[in-house]
């Protein structure tokens, strides 16, 4: 009976070899990677979306990932794939173009007045401060925010290049993973992080929470309302507020870096 490899085996295996069927067998290995990614891709888009569909286009990212993979970099594989798979799925749903244009319109008008808002109160503005702005009610305010709820996934995936020739680094990678990059990277994305860090500590506590609770501890938005005690369209409608703010401070700042 012949001896099971070791996934560190497979891998020497495969980089010198690039043999498709042990390429089979870490695409198999990996394979929750995926299901992880697209599971909570799929809680921000539309129903119509299909789930299959975007495990298939996060299969055609593990495979990426896969290939490129080197792990003298300094990276976990995991944290890698993650960034690759999320990429590959990202992209093709910018393809289908399911937030409708009017959709679009309505996001960027309500983050512009979170910005120009919060620059000029030079703090977080309230929920009544932005509906006052806006000339609506605060249940307009809120239907509204849950209404955009579905853009600020794509928001988030916003790529900055660190370089002409870096590979692509989004917003979303640096809240979930700030201290797994390969030591070649982590010079340049210095700037990022400070901007990030100075981003998040400038929207409410609240909402910081729930970004960290999402982004890095990876709970559902069902798990953090648990958390939080308060109910799952609360908290969805909080994230939403968050990356608004954040999109908003990253928006003004990303000049600084191109």
């Amino acid at each position: 009976m012949p001896v099971q490899k070791t996934e560190e085996e497979l891998w020497q295996e495969y980089k010198r070899t690039k043999d498709p069927k042990i390429r089979e067998e870490l695409i198999l290995m990996h394979s929750s990677i995926v299901k992880y990614v697209a599971g909570r891709i799929a809680i921000n888009v539309p129903p119509h979306v299909d789930f299959e569909d975007l495990l298939s286009y996060g299969i055609l990212g593990l495979i990426d990932a896969i290939e490129k993979f080197d792990a003298n970099q300094g990276a976990k594989f995991r944290t890698y794939a993650s960034t690759r798979i999320r990429g590959a799925i990202i992209d093709e749903i910018r393809h289908l173009d399911w937030v409708p244009r009017t959709l679009r319109q309505k996001a960027k008008i309500l983050q512009d007045v979170y910005t120009s808002l919060e620059y000029k109160l030079e703090r977080s503005a309230t929920d009544k401060e932005v509906a006052e702005a806006m000339g609506i009610s605060m249940d307009e305010l809120f239907k509204l925010i849950q209404e955009v709820n579905t853009t600020t996934l794509v928001s988030l995936e916003d790529v900055w290049y660190l370089s002409d020739d870096s590979d692509e680094v989004t917003v979303m990678d640096m809240v979930e993973s700030p201290q797994e990059n390969g030591p070649d990277r982590l010079a340049e994305e210095d700037d990022m992080k400070s901007i990030l860090v100075n981003a998040l500590n400038k929207i409410p506590e609240r909402e910081r929470e729930i970004i960290s609770l999402y982004y890095y501890d990876e709970l559902t938005l069902k798990e953090i309302g648990k958390v939080l005690n308060v109910t799952e369209s609360r908290i969805s409608q909080l994230h939403s507020q968050a990356i608004l703010r954040l999109r908003g401070y990253l928006s003004q700042m990303k000049g600084t870096l191109l």
